[in-house]
């Protein structure tokens, strides 16, 4: 099986699109290297890599809200990934929303439109 991705562009990552498989929201966008996107497809759950830590992380070690893989897709330059997912818990973001993408432009200033879908801190104790 080739996977052929091109890792060069972007110090050794691909930028990873996570979307919804049930309702194509876009939930979150992370990075993968080699590793993560072999583990990913490996596994079935998305794998991450921490540019912070410097380190692998599987979407969920904390939380338990993991994401199943559904289907992955490449765009033309094979440099992003597409990953639906079935995400397994209330929300994939850290700060307790359902997407990370929760804030809208309005009007020139950074919005919150959505409610928050669990508690942060209960989760990750902070």
């Amino acid at each position: 099986m080739t996977m052929d991705l091109d890792f060069t562009k972007s110090d050794g990552l691909v930028a990873a699109v996570i979307q919804d498989a049930a309702t194509n929201r876009v939930l979150m966008v992370g990075w993968m290297n080699d590793e993560a996107f072999q583990k990913t497809v490996e596994t079935g759950y998305a794998v991450f890599f921490s540019r912070s830590r410097n380190k692998l992380w599987l979407k969920g070690e904390t939380s338990g809200h993991r994401l199943v893989v559904k289907s992955i897709a490449t765009d033309c330059d094979r440099d992003a990934v597409l990953v639906k997912v079935d995400a397994q818990g209330p929300g994939v973001c850290h700060e307790g929303y359902e997407s990370c993408f929760f804030r809208q432009l309005k009007d020139g200033e950074w919005q919150v439109t959505d409610e928050r879908a669990y508690d942060p801190g209960a989760v990750y104790g902070h």
